[in-house]
């Protein structure tokens, strides 16, 4: 037999999905699951994007242009003006998915070999999309103790060698929930015009910013338009991750030509989400505010009642719909396991994300899981108290004692 290639079996499994077997063979035995592993929100997809798809009416879905149907991108560009965001229309290729459009990016900015800087923990697929376009994923890590804060400049300046090519952040922070100040943007900016890097800036939840924080686009920060690279979805700002619509955007034609070529090669995004994804753009801004409203309720919830968990320890994040949790566990890893295979509250369990996977380096991040609240209140009440539960029976649980001193460290903890 063939050997697999080295690509194959460098391919990380998701820390995301990796347990899903586990939770199916739990359902299987009736046990309810609550997911807290999967940025899958309950909250009822934009009506505009559900009304096209069941008024959608032709006799043969066809192709469309490789880099997506002129009218979507021309509404992408009046959106993204009415939030400052300066981009015509030609600015904008169409992808499927986010995914898609990072994994373009690499296709189109670096080449085999060549180094991308990202600060860690960080969403897992960027090093899935590394790996599959064989680019080097350099970290530069983040602590919970700061509340994931970024890192000093100082310590991405060390990271750069000949071969570094770009670096990518995620603004607000999937799994963190931290919010990138301008501030912070301006000083990436100044690194990556010093050293002539792309910044590929992930985008996606622009609209979740709590307590006042303010979101900045980095391209609203001037001085590297054509070193800069916007990517955006509607998956989590309509509750449509299955309709599999992104973007790629750069004020740097001479990329978009390039990426339009591997555009080219996977023919078109998917025509049916295109047009649901057109119609989610003019969703009323009452659906935009009852989405923020219900994610900060949850947030709210979420990080109060874990702080309220001996031994728990859970950032204020300020914007997503997620937050990395400190739990005094041997093993995230294990205990997810455990919480799965060998234990249930009441004929309920939880699924988490083991912190582990969202670091280059796994030893990091062990007694980190990543929780996306995105379950209604009521199913996240009882999800907690199966978490604690589980921790007070969890056999490799550890002692307070033995976790940091989380009353010296100076985050709010409480809303």
């Amino acid at each position: 037999m063939p050997d697999i290639s080295r690509r194959g079996q460098l391919m990380p499994n998701s820390p995301i999905r990796k347990l899903v077997p586990l939770a199916e063979k739990a359902i299987r035995k009736g046990v309810k699951v609550y997911r807290l592993n999967i940025g899958q929100p309950d909250i009822l997809t934009s009506p505009n994007a559900i009304h096209a798809i069941q008024t959608y009416n032709v006799n043969i879905i066809d192709y469309g242009h490789s880099a997506g149907n002129e009218s979507l991108r021309k509404k992408f560009a009046d959106y993204y003006k009415k939030i400052n965001i300066p981009l015509e229309y030609e600015d904008i290729l169409i992808t499927t998915g986010a995914s898609e459009a990072i994994t373009l990016t690499l296709l189109t900015c670096l080449n085999a070999g060549d180094e991308i800087i990202v600060p860690e923990p960080f969403y897992a697929n960027y090093f899935s999309f590394a790996t599959a376009t064989d680019v080097e994923v350099i970290p530069v890590t983040s602590s919970i103790e700061s509340g994931f804060a970024l890192p000093p400049i100082e310590a991405f300046e060390k990271k750069i060698t000949p071969r570094t090519k770009a670096i990518i952040i995620c603004n607000p922070n999937n799994p963190t929930g931290y919010l990138y100040s301008r501030e912070e943007l301006e000083q990436l900016r100044d690194m990556v015009r010093k050293h002539d890097l792309f910044f590929i800036c992930d985008e996606v939840y622009r609209d979740l910013c709590y307590d006042g924080g303010i979101f900045t686009s980095a391209m609203q920060i001037e001085g590297i338009e054509k070193n800069l690279i916007l990517i955006d979805s509607v998956s989590k700002r309509y509750s449509a991750t299955g309709l599999r619509v992104g973007v790629l955007a750069s004020r740097n034609r001479d990329l978009l030509q390039t990426a339009l070529k591997f555009c080219q090669a996977r023919l078109c995004p998917p025509n049916i989400g295109q047009v649901a994804a057109e119609a989610a753009l003019d969703s009323p801004p009452e659906y935009l505010e009852y989405v923020f409203n219900e994610f900060l309720e949850r947030r709210n919830f979420v990080v109060d009642a874990l702080n309220n968990i001996e031994g728990v320890f859970c950032p204020l994040p300020k914007g997503s719909f997620y937050v990395m949790v400190k739990l005094p566990v041997d093993d995230a890893e294990k205990f997810s396991m455990w919480m799965l295979e060998e234990f249930e509250y009441k004929k309920q369990t939880v699924m988490l994300a083991p912190g582990s996977g969202f670091y280059y380096n796994t030893s990091l991040g062990k007694q980190e899981v990543r929780i996306a609240y995105v379950l209604k209140l009521q199913d996240l009440q009882n999800a907690v108290e199966c978490l604690q539960q589980g921790l007070e029976s969890y056999p490799g649980r550890i002692s307070p004692e033995t976790t940091v001193d989380h009353a010296k460290i100076r985050l709010t903890k409480s809303i």
